[in-house]
């Protein structure tokens, strides 16, 4: 017997539940399925901590991190738990990228300040700057695996259903329009046969198999990523949330824009943005090249003297990227698809939730920078 529900939504990890959210909040009827186990790490949303960065120049972005920062707000209240850290966010080098992401977020009378070098390394004594640096007073971290409970408590609470161990095999729109059918395998090897009227697809690095000939995507590329947290040298150090974008000499040298964060108990956390190793998601090594762990140590000893650069602690996760880092948000026919997050989107959780949901039941359409058109006019 084929179970029918109005929505399902495949992929349980960030964007998933918060699309599960909003639509349970709306009185949806609404079924998620995931493959793997709860805070499981072979995907991009677990761990303990992300940026919440607000260092963007492009209005699109802007308005998705007032929304998200309003809802991330909501979600605490409900769930009494603390999920943001709002400590504030330093952006310095290039200045062709700092100067654009100031005058935007003072334009939108965001709490901002443009610090000399000297200014930010008296009050940030970890840290090395040789440039102006843009502080966010109304930024710092989101608490990963704290939001990713918080989210399904809230879904489930308002009647969503959540399998996980449930892996998707197949989807299919029906030929008369009516809505599409889904397979699963679960744990057991047991396969089953369950009806909606609209499927939203959150699978990460799964995306392009379960899309491959019902919708036209851009190129999505999966890689493995391993920042590292590391030790501070004093616990008398403070520290932001930070973005350190390279001047062309800098990236030359390393590789890549730089980001981090405190994680409280773990260190500070420093990853270089995109570098790392195309992957099939099935089969990876949970593991840097050498050559990218020395990287990172001395990009380390260079720019935090704070910080031991020999106290690596790796993590792994994919990103599954954009040509341009431009998030993909939009429908086809009975199929919403969210992906393409680029390593930035975290962030966004509650609000990409919100327009992901709004595309599924017909009520909006994404913003145009986010469509399947706009990727496909780049």
């Amino acid at each position: 017997m084929t179970t029918h529900t109005t929505h399902i939504v495949i992929g349980g990890g960030a964007m998933g539940l918060a699309t599960t959210w909003h639509l349970a909040s709306r009185g949806a009827s609404v079924r998620l399925l995931e493959r793997f186990e709860t805070h499981h790490t072979r995907g991009a949303s677990h761990g303990s901590t992300r940026n919440l960065n607000n260092a963007y120049a492009e209005e699109a972005y802007l308005e998705l991190f007032d929304e998200a920062v309003t809802l991330w707000r909501a979600l605490e209240a409900e769930s009494r738990t603390e999920l943001l850290g709002l400590h504030g966010l330093v952006t310095h080098g290039d200045p062709a990228v700092v100067a654009p992401a100031h005058d935007a977020l003072v334009a939108r009378g965001a709490a901002v300040s443009l610090l000399s070098a000297d200014e930010a390394s008296g009050r940030w004594a970890g840290m090395r700057f040789t440039d102006d640096a843009l502080f966010s007073e109304e930024a710092g971290i989101v608490h990963a695996a704290r939001a990713l409970g918080a989210l399904e408590a809230a879904a489930i609470l308002r009647g969503a259903i959540v399998e996980r161990c449930e892996q998707v095999l197949r989807v299919e729109p029906r030929a008369d329009g009516s809505g599409v059918r889904v397979t699963t395998r679960g744990s057991r090897g047991v396969e089953r046969e369950l009806a909606a009227d609209h499927v939203t697809i959150t699978a990460g690095a799964w995306t392009r198999p379960l899309l491959d000939g019902l919708v036209d995507l851009p190129p999505l590329t999966v890689t493995e990523e391993h920042p590292a947290h590391f030790a501070s040298r004093s616990a008398s150090l403070a520290w932001p949330s930070f973005n350190h974008l390279l001047p062309s000499d800098l990236e030359a040298e390393f590789g890549a824009p730089v980001y981090g964060m405190p994680s409280p108990g773990e260190g500070v956390k420093v990853g270089f943005h995109r570098v790392g190793d195309v992957v099939d998601p099935d089969d990876r090594p949970f593991r840097a090249r050498d050559a990218q762990r020395e990287t990172l140590r001395r990009y380390v000893s260079d720019w935090f003297p704070g910080l031991d650069p020999d106290t690596p602690n790796e993590i792994s996760c994919t990103y599954t990227s954009t040509a341009s880092g431009r998030f993909i948000l939009d429908t086809v026919g009975p199929i919403t698809v969210g992906a393409g997050f680029s390593g930035h989107g975290f962030k966004f959780t509650p609000a990409i939730g919100r327009v992901l949901a709004d595309a599924a039941m017909g009520r909006a359409t994404p913003p145009e920078l986010f469509r399947l058109a706009a990727h496909a006019a780049q």
